[in-house]
């Protein structure tokens, strides 16, 4: 989570000398080197959008940081009683069904509510602290305003065996999206490295240069008339707004979404009712639908499978009913 204190810094050619990350960071920075691990293994860290983890890191001309710069005092996330919607759970890890609207782990400025506080009351002492201690057992993410699945490791072996298959990009997930207008093709692959945006530091976006590899496969599943759809994407990457990136790039933006909006869109030709409703959805129209992958200790294949949430159900009767 952005905050205005955070510190990015971009390697440039005069800084491209192979040098260590945490080197490099301390030396463009206040925080000694002692200081930068500690961040860098607690999550504060990101390299083009996506959270580092390896202090020795070889800097290279074109890299992106960010220092997300903690409290003065910050405690260790606290166990609360939230509910959880578990879709299956054993002693190794859990599969989670995320309601839409709940961090996934604290970060400057949310430091309860999340479901790491939830998942600490849950699990108790089982959860896995490789993570660090913002984010025990959490092997991904998913967006705060996304709803669905998520797996979460509740020891060791799970987070290295899991990390392992989305490090390989062999993990399964669909998720659904409503966006404005109809994708063209109707059926496609999107690629572009994502990185943090030059001109709006709360953004991703698509680089010419630098960034992290991101593949995106997608299906319109149903067009609504001539503006809107629902679009199945299935990734083959895992970045940092992947999905919303990607559609945006190529002019269909997620209805709801805030930060990757398109003020042209709102003006669609669609009946006032439903443009009121749609342009003033709550949450970005977003879903993580399945997951799949391969159990680190029995070796056996998991498939999960995530129905819309109340406020997708309705979003896509709005839009249906709309054609008739």
């Amino acid at each position: 989570m952005e905050k205005e204190n955070n510190i990015f810094l971009s390697v440039d050619e005069n800084q491209a000398k192979n040098e260590r990350l945490d080197k490099f960071l301390a030396q463009k920075t206040d925080f000694s080197r002692a200081e930068i691990q500690r961040l860098i293994k607690n999550g504060y860290i990101s390299q083009d959008g996506e959270e580092i983890s390896d202090c020795a890191y070889k800097v290279k001309k074109g890299d992106e940081f960010e220092i997300e710069v903690p409290e003065p005092v910050q405690a260790e996330p606290e166990p609360q009683n939230i509910p959880l919607d578990v879709v299956y759970e054993d002693e190794d890890l859990l599969v989670i069904n995320k309601p839409a609207g709940m961090v996934v782990h604290p970060g400057a400025g949310v430091y309860d509510g999340t479901l790491v506080n939830a998942l600490l009351y849950h699990c108790g002492s089982s959860l896995s602290g490789i993570g660090g201690v913002k984010r025990p057992g959490i092997v991904h993410r998913i967006d705060k305003e996304t709803s669905g699945l998520l797996v979460v490791a509740k020891n060791d072996m799970a987070h290295i065996g899991l990390s392992q298959q989305f490090e390989k990009h062999s993990i399964e997930r669909t998720y659904f999206a409503f966006v404005y207008g109809i994708p063209s093709p109707l059926k496609g692959m999107i690629e572009g490295n994502i990185g943090r945006s030059r001109y709006d530091r709360k953004k991703m976006a698509l680089l010419a240069t630098g960034g992290k590899e991101a593949v995106t496969h997608y299906d319109v599943q149903e067009a609504f008339g001539t503006f809107a759809a629902l679009v199945k994407c299935r990734l083959e990457t895992g970045r940092t707004h992947q999905i919303r990136v990607h559609l945006s790039s190529k002019g269909h933006h997620l209805i709801g979404d805030k930060v990757y909006v398109a003020p042209s869109k709102t003006s669609l030709k669609m009946p006032a009712e439903l443009k009121s409703y749609v342009n003033h959805f709550q949450r970005q129209a977003l879903h993580a639908a399945t997951l799949g992958f391969i159990h680190p200790k029995t070796k056996e294949k998991l498939f999960f499978e995530s129905p819309f949430p109340q406020d997708l159900k309705d979003l896509y009767q709005k839009l249906h009913n709309s054609l008739y």
